[in-house]
């Protein structure tokens, strides 16, 4: 039997624990990029060439489909009376709905319109200091908010001092303040309810494809929430075209990136080296999408911010959060 070997090392400090590289804490950080993957992925501008692609692939299945559709009916009609009767029926009350969700949709699409519009007389208004311009904008918010029960007081308040304002600067503030300041509330509540779901899910949900549909689903939702205080109805195409609005916008101004001096800023400083990385991933896609809520907020309000502060991210974020971090 031969004796006990002894085995040299080269390195001795790779057998050291305390010079053993730390093992990877829960999942990789491209996790935390998950709002810049939607921002970037919604305002990517499709080329003419993808356009007519598309707009020809649903031309060729919406011909396919009607046409097998008539070809069905016609056969059964041949075959038996009754049921071509009924299947006529069907096919009819299917494109009733049709044409009353295209109806809806444009519906929808002239409101988003109608808001661009007062958004661009306002903001004219204002360069100009035009004072007949500013009437005019304050008549059609008056008219785009005159169904609202919720701001009867803000419309009669804007009736009774409007006459007595002499600049356009002054009378587009009455309305801010009146009418449109209600409506920030509301829309900073919102973002702030999308920012705190998107955070928990990222922290609790181990898997990056749940962030990114999760991540997708709250800001769309968020999105169409925002437009709708603010006098909007985006439906299903109206909604893309919105969330590429405000993606455009967001990529546009440099928006789509968060550092961690905002985050030690929202959560405290010592806190962030006591919670697991998935938690700071979490903070960081809440606090991008509190700054889509604030592009949105940009994009859907109807007169830009005159007397009133423009909404913080930090303060959103800070908002949001309240009661899922401790300061340190």
């Amino acid at each position: 039997m031969s004796g006990p070997m002894l085995f040299e090392r080269d390195d001795d400090t790779a057998a050291n624990p305390a010079t053993a590289a730390p093992i990877p804490d829960d999942t990789p950080t491209d996790r935390a990029a998950v709002m810049q993957q939607v921002a970037a992925f919604a305002a990517r501008p499709a080329g003419r060439v993808a356009k007519w692609f598309w707009s020809a692939l649903v031309a060729l299945v919406g011909f396919i489909a009607s046409l097998a559709a008539w070809d069905y009916v016609n056969g059964l009609l041949a075959r038996s009376p009754v049921l071509g009767g009924i299947a006529t029926a069907l096919f009819a009350l299917f494109v009733g709905a049709l044409l009353v969700v295209l109806i809806r949709e444009l519906a929808a699409m002239a409101r988003l319109g109608r808001i661009d519009g007062v958004q661009r007389a306002a903001a004219a208004a204002l360069a100009g200091d035009d004072l007949s311009a500013a009437q005019q904008v304050v008549a059609q918010l008056e008219g785009l908010y005159a169904r609202r029960s919720d701001l009867n007081w803000g419309l009669q308040r804007v009736r009774e001092r409007a006459p007595e304002v002499l600049d356009a600067s002054g009378l587009l503030a009455l309305a801010e303040a009146e009418l449109v300041a209600p409506l920030d509330a509301a829309a900073e509540a919102e973002v702030q309810a999308a920012a705190r779901t998107v955070a928990t899910v990222t922290a609790v949900v181990p898997i990056a494809l749940a962030d990114l549909i999760s991540a997708l689903t709250a800001n769309v939702r968020m999105i169409r929430r925002i437009a709708e205080i603010y006098g909007g109805r985006a439906g299903a195409f109206g909604a893309w075209r919105l969330l590429r609005t405000v993606m455009t916008h967001l990529v546009a101004t440099g928006a789509v990136a968060v550092g961690d001096d905002m985050i030690d800023s929202v959560v405290g400083g010592g806190v962030m080296s006591k919670v697991s990385r998935r938690f700071g991933e979490g903070v960081i896609n809440g606090a991008l999408t509190a700054r889509v809520g604030v592009a949105a907020i940009e994009v859907c309000r109807p007169v830009p911010f005159i007397n009133r502060t423009r909404p913080s991210v930090r303060g959103l974020l800070r908002g949001a959060l309240v009661g899922l971090f401790n300061r340190g």
